[in-house]
């Protein structure tokens, strides 16, 4: 018996460390969008449902490869990123950062209608039949499984990018010292505009997961919303490293409270774990004072 129940409580961490790897892409996106804007998109998680629905109307409806529509999907809501800094973000950043969590609320509601006016409230999928994978007694999703490969191949390419390009040095350098670097030449307008389309770009990516996993409709973002931006507080908002690590902490629990209870319980022992954090390091697992 204690042999099978560990086999159990392995299957719930694996599962949520591959759960996790989505997680991570999403707070990426929402962190690099912090760390250089300083803005936090609180309807981050609405320009991934219309992702989703960009996948599920071209791969699920017309029947184009799911190749062609995931980089549909991706360059979609890539420009809805920039779309969002330009005529939302831009005009109000040198407001309260109350104005602008507003601002970002209010999109929220908004893209939320206009998804219920243009699909209704219907709860659509894929259909795709994806197997499921047996390794030793325990199984594992092969859609979340790859999603997990995915995203952590996505994660990369960012890295990459930041790391090996001088537009990538210029986004971590104002995201260190915004006043400085605008004072050695760097167009700051153009950091934010390529920084708003990468953050749209993972959005779309995360989308592209998340479809064949999930069904799609109007108010999904409410379920990924929420625990993004835990997951980003909890690792230190714009710390991009500590929203990996977060994402995956997270993932973890909520995967083996829904091993010893309902899925909600797995949710709620998260959301218990984030305050006792809260509680000791006010500025995140790896975040400055």
């Amino acid at each position: 018996m204690d042999e099978i129940f560990d086999i159990f409580l392995l299957e719930a961490i694996v599962n949520g460390i591959l759960f996790g790897g989505v997680l991570a892409l999403l707070s990426l996106g929402l962190n690099l969008i912090f760390g250089v804007v300083d803005v936090v998109w609180i309807c981050y998680a609405e320009l991934v449902m219309f992702g989703m629905y960009t996948m599920y109307w071209l791969a699920g409806v017309y029947d184009v490869p799911i190749l062609l529509a995931a980089i549909a999907a991706i360059g979609l809501v890539s420009v809805m990123g920039l779309l969002v800094h330009v005529l939302i973000i831009a005009p109000i950043l040198g407001s309260p950062p109350i104005n602008q969590l507003l601002a970002t609320g209010g999109l929220l509601f908004f893209l939320q209608s206009v998804a219920t006016l243009m699909w209704s409230i219907e709860f659509r999928n894929l259909g795709l039949k994806l197997p499921i994978l047996e390794f030793n007694e325990m199984y594992f999703s092969y859609a979340r499984l790859l999603a997990f490969g995915v995203a952590l191949v996505g994660m990369a390419a960012v890295y990459l990018f930041l790391t090996r390009t001088y537009i990538g040095a210029a986004i971590r350098a104002i995201s260190q010292d915004r006043e400085v670097m605008v004072l050695m030449g760097v167009d700051e307008k153009k950091v934010y505009w390529v920084t708003a389309a990468i953050g749209g770009g993972l959005a779309g990516l995360a989308a592209c997961l998340l479809v064949l996993q999930y069904d799609v409709h109007p108010f999904v973002g409410i379920s990924f919303g929420p625990i993004t931006f835990i997951i980003c507080v909890l690792g230190g908002l714009g710390n991009m490293l500590g929203g990996f690590l977060a994402a995956f902490i997270l993932s973890i629990i909520i995967s083996i409270g829904g091993l010893y209870s309902e899925t909600e319980w797995g949710y709620v022992l998260a959301f218990v774990f984030f305050i006792i954090v809260m509680f000791i390091r006010p500025q995140g697992l790896l975040g400055k004072k």
